[in-house]
Parts: structure tokens; C-alpha cells; sequence
């Protein structure tokens, strides 16, 4: 079912519109292809032409996560990041706590896990987060990073 109908539901189940900005919002981050922060959504909408005001890309964001189509994925302490999960192979994320670098992995034990899980409890799944914060054994690798960013 393509994106847009599984928002109109969801939206038409909460008794609100599927408006033009909306289904804008929800084509540039179709369109965006990863991971990505709320005002740089705006920046890039706004470059495109789309007349779009931080309200409406905050209250659209809270709605597609509600909706289960995006997630709230938090890469560091300054700025959340969100990611398109629905239809979506599940994006495991392991971050250094040193350096932030990030390694994107995929598990089957953990996605037989998440649908164990919502088994017992009834649930259907349609996806899922999972964040591991450690610290990398790559020193030297770290030390180039922080050498650079000085």
C-alpha cells in the first residue's frame, strides 16, 4: 500500500485532513532517502519552493510517527534525527560515544525478537529502532576524526 494511503488512514482515524502540505512533507522525506534532521527538511522544501512553515513540518513529523511511517532516531545530544521505517528493512544503528561515528548493521535475531515480542502481546509489528551505545575500539581511526574536526 503506497505511503500516502497508509497517512490518509491514519490521518481520516484521527479526524484530521490529508492536506497539500502534508503529503508534501511526506514526499520530501520519501524523496530525501535517509536519515534526517526537521530544519534541514524545512531548508531543503523551502529550496525547492514548497511554502512550508516550521509549525506545520513539526506537527507533520509528531502525525507520521504516530502513524508508524517514520521514527525519532537520536545519532547524538544536539539534534534528533528521523528516518522513513515503514515498509522499510529494519536500520540498526551502533554510535560511538567518542567519535559519533555511526555503523548501520541489520540483525535477524533482533527482528524475530520485536515479532516474538508483539506475539505475546498481540501487537502487529511494522518495524523497529535499535541503538547501541558503545565506544569503538578504533583509536586510530577516532584520533584522525577528532585531529580533523580541530
Amino acid at each position: 500500500m503506497p505511503l500516502c494511503s497508509v497517512f490518509r488512514r491514519f490521518l481520516r482515524s484521527q479526524g484530521l485532513k490529508y492536506t497539500k502540505e502534508r503529503a508534501d512533507v511526506l514526499q520530501a522525506i520519501i524523496d530525501h532517502d535517509g536519515p534526517f534532521e526537521a530544519e534541514e527538511l524545512l531548508l531543503e522544501m523551502r529550496h525547492l519552493g514548497h511554502r512550508v512553515s516550521k509549525a506545520t513540518i513539526y506537527r507533520t513529523l509528531r502525525l507520521l510517527q504516530e502513524a508508524g511511517i517514520i521514527t525519532q532516531a537520536l545519532f547524538d545530544s544536539k539534534q534528533s534525527h528521523f528516518q522513513l521505517i515503514y515498509g522499510k528493512q529494519p536500520q540498526d544503528v551502533m554510535v560511538c560515544l567518542r567519535s559519533g561515528r555511526t555503523i548501520d548493521f541489520q540483525s535477524p535475531d533482533l527482528a524475530a525478537l520485536r515479532d516474538r515480542i508483539c506475539a505475546e502481546l498481540g501487537w502487529k509489528p511494522v518495524g523497529h529502532r535499535f541503538q547501541i551505545f558503545a565506544m569503538s575500539p578504533d583509536k586510530e581511526l577516532e584520533s584522525e576524526e577528532s585531529s580533523e574536526t580541530e
